[in-house]
């Protein structure tokens, strides 16, 4: 596997080697390609929100949509988000598929009835005669410098509804293939996308999921390895699990970690609902050690989940406590304060010394 990613590393630096079929884009690149087939595949989608349409978003993952799909397909809505994720039930109920947007993940607050009364619920509550095929696209997480409710990180709130199917990719070959595999689900998915992501580079498979992704067939008979986690980085000594953009930042840590000797596994969470515990305890089983590295807040957030399935698979094996690096239990900063608020590599480097140096008393 260590060959296979370090070939992928060099195809990526070197797009002239890349396999047929394989594309170099970026993640913004690869979610707008994404968007294009599957309207092009299913006329019962929709894609709709704020800027979506002529402007073709902030980010411009919509770009260009409009102009080849048409206006009743690809079209802009009032400043109302919960009139955007309204209207997204009503055309889920009507037999739409709706991919909405929401601009950016603080303003998905404003439509949090929304999602949690509606969305989540009308598939149970109408006893699945009213399936809730709806993708909404979230621009999630920290990192280019934006004002308060431009840089949160609202996965485990999510997650923590039942209904919502939650994910998030660290690639552009992911979030191609992972948000092509949302869109045909039968029920509500919370597509995170790590807007300081949007503008990296990498390899797109464009005709095949698997190479580059394919670790873990956590549900074979449903989507295969694109609803599992994903293995980055093997290694022996440690299992760092992260997802979004900071599984690049863990990629990071690996290779100066290496320096010292020091084999870091990096485990790509992928799905945040439902999580593949199948994949944590097998890295975790392997390494008996862990740091689970996230955006959010420490109190509650996601990691404290993670570090329980571990600890439910992997308690008699464990050398040492799971260790959390995350942001801070206050409000998001403003820009100038996110390289002290986001895990860096030196915080990151410092959880792994403390559970390496952990000695049972």
């Amino acid at each position: 596997m260590s060959e296979t990613i370090t070939q992928a590393r060099r195809e990526e630096n070197n797009p002239a080697t890349a396999a047929p079929g394989v594309q170099q884009m970026s993640m913004q690149q690869a979610l707008n390609r994404a968007l294009d087939e599957i309207l092009a595949e299913d006329p019962k989608t929709v894609i709709f929100g704020e800027d979506c349409g002529r402007l073709g978003g902030v980010f411009r993952i919509t770009d260009g949509l409009q102009a080849k799909h048409g206006e009743q397909r690809v079209f802009d809505t009032p400043l109302a988000e919960s009139g955007i994720l309204g209207m997204s039930v009503g055309l889920a109920m009507a037999g739409f598929h709706p991919i909405p947007e929401v601009q950016f993940d603080g303003f998905a607050y404003p439509a949090i009835n929304q999602i949690v009364c509606q969305i989540a619920r009308m598939n149970y509550r109408s006893r699945g005669t009213l399936p809730m095929p709806i993708t909404l696209r979230v621009p999630s997480f920290g990192g280019i410098r934006a004002p308060e409710h431009h840089g949160e990180s609202l996965e485990a709130l999510f997650a923590h509804v039942p209904g919502l199917k939650v994910v998030s990719p660290s690639t552009p070959h992911d979030a191609y293939h992972l948000l092509k595999y949302a869109a045909t689900r039968p029920d509500p998915v919370i597509f995170m996308e790590p807007k300081s992501r949007y503008w990296q580079k990498g390899p797109v498979d464009v005709t095949n999921a698997l190479p580059g992704t394919a670790v873990h067939d956590a549900d074979a008979d449903n989507g295969g390895s694109l609803t599992g986690a994903r293995v980055a980085r093997e290694g022996r000594h440690i299992t760092l699990v992260a997802w979004g953009a900071m599984v690049a930042r863990c990629l990071q840590v690996a290779d100066l970690a290496a320096e010292d000797g020091i084999d870091v596994e990096v485990l790509d969470l992928r799905w945040l609902k439902p999580i593949d515990a199948a994949a944590l305890a097998r890295s975790v089983g392997k390494t008996r050690r862990a740091v689970v590295v996230h955006e959010a807040p420490l109190t509650s957030g996601l990691g404290a989940e993670v570090a329980q399935l571990i600890t439910q698979s992997c308690f008699s094996t464990l050398k040492a406590p799971v260790e959390r690096v995350t942001g801070f239990d206050v409000p998001y900063p403003s820009g100038d304060l996110e390289d002290e608020y986001i895990p860096n590599i030196d915080r990151i480097l410092f959880g792994i010394q403390r559970v390496l140096e952990y000695r049972r008393g």
